[in-house]
């Protein structure tokens, strides 16, 4: 049992310089591959240059570590001590960043343990994924904003539910004592269907009388 627990501890064969080259060159292949599919499945806002450049130094440490740590149990376990107390305070601006950060590390982990078919496996079929559904995007809901006095506000709510019903979200309410102004999340299909009509929502509301002004916003992943 002491043999066997001393073997596991045993520190292993070093790696020469050009197993060490070629992961790395490897891990830097893979980050690239990340690299263009975060620049293709982003735009506007949400694409940010610093977060695709560190997706790829993300890659190249993440197999700088494996190259490390490699069957050395002793050293993996150091290293998840010495890991575990950094702590990452870097806001993701869109849910799909936690896929790349995940891909970046699994690829780096793939190339430093020299697991070279897997990363490239892996990492074709990932990108094929992300180049499709990529572009998906959160364009079917718009935001509706009233600025009115205070008086009609029952008769503007009245009017928004009889349009929407139970689809329209009440987001915001600001309210003084002469004003009030409503924020709704409303359904884009619906409010499009409906404003090509005569008697659409927003001369429905206009002819309430003191209507300060109407917003027609609408919601993408840029300012959701």
């Amino acid at each position: 049992m002491k043999n066997m627990i001393l073997n596991l501890l045993e520190t292993q064969q070093p790696i020469s310089f050009r197993d060490i080259m070629l992961r790395l060159a490897a891990s830097v292949i893979i980050g690239a591959v990340l690299y263009i599919s975060y620049w293709l499945s982003h735009s506007g806002t949400v694409y940010s240059k610093k977060f695709n450049v560190s997706l790829i130094m993300l890659t190249v440490l993440t197999a700088t570590v494996m190259i490390v740590i490699g069957n050395n149990v002793a050293l993996s376990l150091g290293m998840v001590g010495a890991l575990s107390i950094v702590r990452y305070r870097t806001a993701v601006k869109d849910s799909r960043d936690t896929a790349y950060i995940f891909w970046a590390i699994i690829g780096g982990i793939c190339c430093g343990a020299g697991d070279y078919l897997t990363a490239i496996c892996g990492s074709a079929v990932i990108f094929a994924l992300l180049l499709i559904l990529g572009r998906v995007k959160n364009d079917n809901r718009c935001l509706l904003i009233i600025r009115s006095e205070r008086v009609i506000e029952r008769k503007i709510e009245t009017v928004v539910f009889d349009t929407f019903g139970k689809k329209a979200i009440l987001k915001v309410k600001n309210s003084t004592p002469d004003d009030v102004e409503f924020i709704y999340d409303i359904p884009k299909n619906l409010y499009e269907k409906q404003s090509g009509s005569e008697n659409n929502l927003l001369d429905r509301i206009y002819a309430l009388g003191k209507i300060e002004c109407i917003n027609i916003v609408e919601q993408t992943d840029d300012i959701a």
